[in-house]
């Protein structure tokens, strides 16, 4: 980066900020601070919606998964439209008939306190841990790509949220949103342009398609009924559903958004273009790390990605071994490169068969030669995470964009995070004001009085997530990796909402105990899959965790102790 780029990324961000400030300066009530005094249009709602879950780790990690597995990761949303619709039928007109700051008072009305302090706090546990790794996942990669301090990258990402979020609450934060995914898709897009410009000086765009479908990495859909496949049509399709219906119908950081809506209509609008266009938005950018993956093909890539972990390698006793497999790494490099453009320009399907074979097998070798790669850096220090996918949009920005569109990437990449994380501390600082402080605590205080406590509650919840972030380890894939915290969460939540919508003669302390078991039931098996006891794709989890829910509450309410309460 030069002085231009940091310009660029300067004004973008500050700008965004400053406006977010500007445009909900005065507030001065609680209906106004954590609900944007219902003036909230759909568009803003739809983009503020897709903002608050599209974090820094979409626009970092997804084209990093798509250049090491392919796209089909997009199988993780085919439930959501599904999930949209019925939060649009079912959720919205319950929380504006009942109007409700948070959607968890809606269960003391149903249930009781206790089942309501129980959804709160497993919101606040598994969205407090999501803020911290949102915060620290673009500050990682930032910070070893750019030499930038990472401590200083988590602090100023951080405190640039609390800044607008503080000051002007829901509206503050889906206002920018607004304008953080315009800056973010144009980002995108400009990425786009540019990889079809360099690809194009060797083969067209149809046939980088076609070279990408023979290495594997456009198949979307896989119709595989293995349970152990993390993604799949059918764990998308179920485990996505359970996945997006909790998260869009119960948690706070979504419910939030869209409670904000002029009225029922606006918000169910705004949802609705989530519906359209979330999984058109998540394929395009897998297909950009598609492109990056053919991109590569005619642009020498390193042979790892961490530049870091190829230093600490040079600078060991067995640098010999490294030089070896960066020799051998480009020689199958130049040849998969001849093989591609060979391959675009066979004339006959006889050539292409086998070119494509040939092409097939060179493009194997070079992952077995990155693999060898990643070994060597392991035994030499175990503790050092091998998987570079999350570095390798950002070495494509940096080391082949023009200077100024790189500030503007780098600012895309901190428009996300700033976003997500302040949709984040909104809800958070909500449901703990609400649920918590309000009901328990000072519950015949003054309007001005919550107000305050509001604003106290969102700057603590971001100091509280720039420690997380402080205190965070790398993963082996930030997106993944948020994925699998809402998922040992989010499924007896919804379990919860689901008995209180559809189950009416079942009670809370039945239901309580049910959600209860059935957490730690995922809980349990999350910690045995990881251990290597079995194989279950995380997605799995949210449809375990609700199903267990309704049915353990169903069990236990035929006890006459629990149908007291």
């Amino acid at each position: 980066m030069n002085n231009i780029d940091l310009i660029v990324l300067v004004w973008t961000l500050v700008s965004i900020v400053a406006y977010g400030v500007w445009k909900t300066r005065g507030q001065q009530n609680i209906q106004g601070y954590l609900l944007g005094d219902n003036t909230l249009k759909w568009g803003t709602i739809g983009l503020s919606v897709m903002a608050t879950q599209a974090s820094a780790i979409t626009f970092i990690s997804t084209p990093g998964q798509a250049y090491e597995s392919g796209m089909g990761f997009v199988q993780n949303y085919f439930g959501l439209p599904i999930a949209l619709v019925i939060v649009s039928m079912v959720f919205i007109p319950i929380y504006y008939k009942l109007k409700v700051y948070t959607a968890y008072e809606y269960l003391e009305r149903r249930f009781d306190l206790k089942t309501r302090m129980l959804g709160a706090f497993l919101f606040l546990v598994q969205r407090g841990l999501a803020a911290g790794i949102t915060i620290y996942a673009p500050a990682i990669i930032l910070s070893t790509i750019l030499g930038w301090d990472l401590t200083g990258t988590i602090l100023a990402t951080g405190f640039l949220v609390i800044i607008y979020t503080v000051s002007g609450g829901t509206k503050a934060v889906s206002i920018t949103q607004k304008h953080q995914m315009a800056v973010i898709m144009c980002g995108m897009f400009v990425a786009f342009g540019m990889l079809i410009y360099y690809i194009s000086d060797f083969i067209g765009f149809g046939d980088a398609v076609e070279v990408a479908s023979v290495l594997n990495k456009t198949q979307a859909i896989d119709f595989d009924l293995n349970f152990e496949k993390r993604y799949t049509f059918w764990s998308g399709i179920t485990g996505g559903l359970f996945l997006a219906l909790s998260y869009f119908g119960t948690d706070q950081s979504q419910v939030q958004r869209y409670l904000g809506g002029k009225n029922i209509a606006e918000s169910r609008m705004g949802l609705m273009f989530n519906a359209i266009f979330k999984i058109p938005m998540q394929f395009f950018i897998l297909f950009v790390g598609v492109l990056v993956y053919v991109f590569y093909i005619f642009y020498t890539p390193p042979v790892h990605f961490k530049e870091k972990s190829l230093e600490m390698v040079r600078e060991s006793p067995r640098a010999g071994e490294l030089a070896v497999f960066e020799s051998e790494y480009e020689d199958i490099i130049n040849k998969r490169k001849e093989l591609s453009i060979a391959f675009a320009n066979a004339e006959n399907e006889t050539e292409k068969t086998r070119l494509s074979n040939e092409l097939f097998q060179s493009d194997r070798r070079s992952e077995e030669i990155r693999s060898g790669v990643k070994n060597l850096i392991t035994e030499i220090d175990s503790s050092t995470k091998t998987k570079d996918s999350d570095y390798v949009f950002l070495s494509f920005i940096l080391g082949y964009l023009p200077h100024g569109l790189i500030g503007l990437l780098i600012a895309v990449i901190l428009s996300a995070a700033m976003s997500s994380v302040a949709g984040e501390l909104n809800a958070l600082a909500s449901t703990t004001a609400v649920d918590f402080y309000k009901r328990i605590f000072k519950q015949e205080e003054s309007d001005r009085h919550y107000l305050m406590a509001s604003k106290t509650l969102t700057l603590l919840w971001g100091i509280v997530a720039i420690l997380f972030a402080l205190l965070a380890k790398n993963s082996e894939n930030l997106i993944e990796a948020v994925n699998i915290v809402g998922s040992i969460f989010y499924g007896p939540i919804l379990g919860i909402f689901l008995v209180a919508f559809f189950l009416k003669k079942v009670g809370g302390s039945a239901t309580f105990y049910a959600a209860i078991i059935a957490e730690l039931f995922v809980i349990t098996s999350h910690f045995l899959s990881q251990a290597g006891y079995f194989e279950l794709g995380y997605l799995w989890y949210n449809a375990i965790g609700c199903a267990g829910t309704v049915f353990l509450a169903l069990i236990l309410d035929q006890f006459p102790p629990m149908r007291k309460v």
